[in-house]
């Protein structure tokens, strides 16, 4: 199999963007075989410059997810291994005695421009929260002073299913600040085969080449944030996103922030799809993996699922916009 890098190109446009989202998928694609949802979640988290966050057992791809997205978006990459005796200081880093009275800071592993973070649930909430202001603001402060992060960056969380033993629930703030989760799933027989065969995975990712830089990278994202939105599109997404707080048996519906993202990630699809404009479909597409990790049902945190489902019946109860 004979992989072509793509060039794109300087001028931060549309068709620029296009091309580095295209190239996003089929890198995905050769390396993740089966798993569709997932590669469409991650490139539309890169275009629109959200995190991503993929929920699922081991051995499926999560990590390899990473690697693939790094190596074709020319960025570099850095990986935490959650455990509950990590520290926030082993995230963001440390300030350190020198000499003379003078203090020295040692960046952490989120000074990259995409930070692997697996098993987060794994971490006490303590460690978890360094991520907050990172994901957030693009900073990190420590001891009055702050540092700003590489641009773009994107955290990439991993967590096992929070039923498994020795998990710590991810807080609603925390949640809220991932754009769009997803999982990967296992592949279907057929490409479950071809992984035995030593195709997609690891094979595949060594045949891979960059595509862009992160200057590229990030001239798409602000292409994206230009593909135009209709006021009827908009006011679309705000009324699914109302609807999710007065849902029955939801006791948190999506913020401000999930609508934002709604949008973003709505305006990512349409770069996807060849267009530069938003149609009620991108956002219907969209709400389920931006919305669902949102929503904290009254039956507690086992209830993703349940979410999953209250995103459909939204979607099927609110009017479409017409053109």
């Amino acid at each position: 199999m004979k992989l072509v890098a793509r060039d794109v190109s300087p001028d931060g446009d549309f068709d620029a963007a296009m091309t580095l989202g295209h190239a996003i998928m089929e890198n995905l694609g050769h390396v993740l075989l089966g798993a569709q949802a997932a590669i469409s979640a991650a490139a539309i988290a890169a275009l629109s410059g959200g995190h991503l966050l993929i929920e699922d057992v081991p051995g499926v791809g999560k990590t390899i997810l990473a690697k693939t997205m790094a190596l074709t978006l020319g960025a570099e990459l850095s990986r935490v291994q959650g455990h509950p005796d990590l520290l926030p200081s082993d995230v963001t880093g440390v300030s350190v005695y020198v000499k003379k009275g003078n203090w020295e800071f040692h960046q952490g592993p989120v000074f990259a421009h995409i930070v692997l973070f697996d098993e987060l649930n794994r971490t006490p909430p303590r460690t978890q929260s360094a991520l907050l202001e990172t994901m957030e603001e693009h900073q990190v402060s420590v001891d009055g002073d702050s540092w700003p992060l590489p641009r773009p960056h994107m955290v990439i969380a991993t967590q096992n299913p929070r039923s498994q033993r020795g998990t710590f629930p991810l807080v609603e703030s925390q949640l809220d600040r991932f754009a769009i989760a997803t999982s990967i799933g296992y592949p279907d027989a057929a490409s479950e085969a071809q992984m035995a065969l030593h195709e997609g995975g690891e094979y595949a990712l060594a045949l891979l080449q960059p595509v862009c830089n992160p200057e590229d990278w990030l001239r798409a994202q602000q292409a994206t944030k230009e593909v135009s939105v209709a006021p009827a599109v908009a006011e679309y997404a705000v009324e699914i996103c109302r609807a999710s707080r007065i849902a029955p048996g939801v006791r948190l519906g999506a913020s401000p922030r999930a609508v934002i993202w709604l949008i973003r990630s709505a305006q990512a699809r349409a770069i996807l799809a060849s267009r530069s404009y938003v149609v009620p479909d991108d956002v219907k597409a969209v709400a389920p993996g931006v919305l669902a990790h949102r929503i904290l049902m009254d039956e507690g945190e086992e209830s993703i699922g349940q979410a999953i489902r209250v995103v459909h019946g939204i979607l099927e109860a609110t009017p479409t916009p017409r053109p």
